[in-house]
């Protein structure tokens, strides 16, 4: 709920090499008028029954892209706008395109 991707990893165990990612949101942060957008599917696992987005990446999960890089995350539920925000802000605009079956957790998350 703060921003931080991880797009390598599950936890501890490694999943993906990092590929672009960083380089992109790096770059599109940094260009003149530019701002990086981090889409992605609300949930995954069998049958969408984990959230993609969740109050923080599990201990030991690699940081793909760190928090400040994050400008915007976008899921089939809209867009949350993150730059410049603090982290309750953030978490708030994050919980808003959460898949509407885990938000009163990652609200409880957040209290």
């Amino acid at each position: 709920l703060t921003g931080q991707v991880t797009a390598e990893s599950l936890g501890t165990r490694q999943v993906a090499g990092i590929g672009g990612q960083f380089d992109f949101v790096l770059a599109s942060s940094r260009s003149a008028g530019g701002a990086s957008i981090i889409a992605l599917p609300s949930t995954g696992g069998r049958d969408g029954g984990i959230s993609r987005i969740v109050p923080r990446l599990a201990t030991g999960a690699a940081v793909t892209t760190p928090r400040f890089l994050a400008d915007w995350v976008v899921t089939e539920h809209g867009a949350a706008k993150l730059r410049g925000l603090g982290e309750t802000a953030r978490a708030t605009a994050l919980i808003a395109v959460a898949h509407p079956r885990f938000r009163s957790e990652l609200e409880r998350a957040v209290s």
